[in-house]
Parts: C-alpha cells; structure tokens; sequence
C-alpha cells in the first residue's frame, strides 16, 4: 500500500472496519463468526453488499448517495479497502462498513440468514483462461450462499464484460431454484445504482459487451 493507504488504514480501519475472526487462511472467517447487523450499524435498515468492491466507487457513491441503507464492501486485497476509507471519509459515508474476507465465506458465515436486501456482483475476476474458469465465484455453490444471505424478495444484481462468464452466470441462476428472472429478454437493463467507473468504460472501449442481470430471491417455503 501507499503510504496514504496505510495512513488510512491506521486511522479510519476502527471506524471501518469489521474485523473477521478467521479460520485458516488471512482472508478466511471462521464459521459461527456471524455479527448482528444492527449492532455494526447501529440501526436496522435495509443493507446492501457488495462483492469484490474494488477501491470502492461503486459503493461509495452510493452509500453517499442513500444515507437510509447500510452498504458492506468485501474485498481481498486491503489496499482497495483503504482506498474506499479514503473516499468514503471525504465523502461522509457513515453507513459504509468493509471487511477483509472471501466473498463466499462472509456469505456463509458472518452475515446472518436473510439480512441482506441485495447483493451486488460487479465485474469479478473472469478468470478467462480455459483453465481457471474454475476458479470463477458465480457457481451453483454461490447461488446458494446468496439466497441464503439474502431476505425474501431480496436482489442478486450482477455485471461482467466477459461474454462467456455472462452466459454462465444466467445459466447458474436459471438453474437455482431459489432465484426468479427479475428482467425479460436475454439480458437485464443497466443498473442505475452502479456508476459508471474507468473499468467499466475501458472494458466499453475496447469492444466488450457490457452485460447485466437480476434475480429475485423467491419466497422461503
């Protein structure tokens, strides 16, 4: 990190942060780790997740943009963290919090069942090589730790400019009994809540699709 970052880190990670008790690895959570929303934020309003939040453009903005809902960051890589402390700082977003963890693991064991209002997947790792598509998050393991992070009626939004990673995400999704369609057609419309940030613009320059979709957490029997 810069020696911004680490300033950062230093003085804005307690306000920040929410520190993951881990299992293994130095991103891991260990399982019976759940935090109680409420307690965090100290409020209950509706809360949005994102995943993969990079240096936080997204979420920042709109977390400064609707000081109503509670937004949480998970990323891996902490000096992305602390560029969004950085911005979220400057921008007063109080309603912000981020922790330091995998994705699926802060899914399955830190946020309780149906706390989330939606759960937002923006541009991940399309890990494009015929040998690590393995590796890609959206997988029907994942489309079960969403719904089960997510509350009734809840949405699963998600983008990627990788054509190939796109299909598989609608096949996963079309195939998990718990997610309905919440677009017609073959794709969704752009989400206006994401802002357009350099990524998205560079991915559009060099002649990728930009593709999104949005599920609806189906009612719990």
């Amino acid at each position: 990190m810069s020696e911004a970052q680490e300033r950062a880190w230093a003085e804005l990670s307690p306000r920040y942060v929410i520190e993951s008790p881990r299992a293994i690895a130095s991103t891991s959570v260990r399982p019976g780790s759940a935090v109680d929303p409420a307690s965090v934020w100290g409020r209950t309003a509706p809360l949005v997740v994102e995943i993969g939040s990079g240096q936080g453009h997204a979420i920042v903005h709109a977390a400064a943009s609707r000081p109503d809902t509670d937004f949480l960051a998970i990323e891996v890589f902490k000096a992305g963290l602390a560029r969004t402390m950085l911005d979220a700082d400057k921008a007063g977003a109080r309603n912000l919090r981020l922790v330091e963890a995998n994705a699926p693991e802060v899914l399955e064991h830190l946020l309780p069942e149906a706390s989330v209002t939606e759960l937002w997947v923006f541009f991940p790792d399309p890990w494009h090589k015929k040998k690590h598509t393995k590796r890609r998050l959206v997988t029907d393991g994942f489309a079960r730790l969403a719904a089960r992070a997510l509350v009734d009626g809840g949405m699963l939004r998600l983008a990627t400019d990788w054509e190939d990673y796109a299909l598989q995400m609608r096949e996963v999704l079309r195939a998990a009994d718990d997610f309905e369609a919440a677009f017609e057609g073959d794709w969704a419309p752009r989400f206006d809540g994401r802002v357009l940030t350099a990524f998205e613009r560079k991915g559009a320059r060099v002649g990728r699709e930009i593709r999104d979709l949005a599920y609806r957490r189906r009612r719990r029997p």
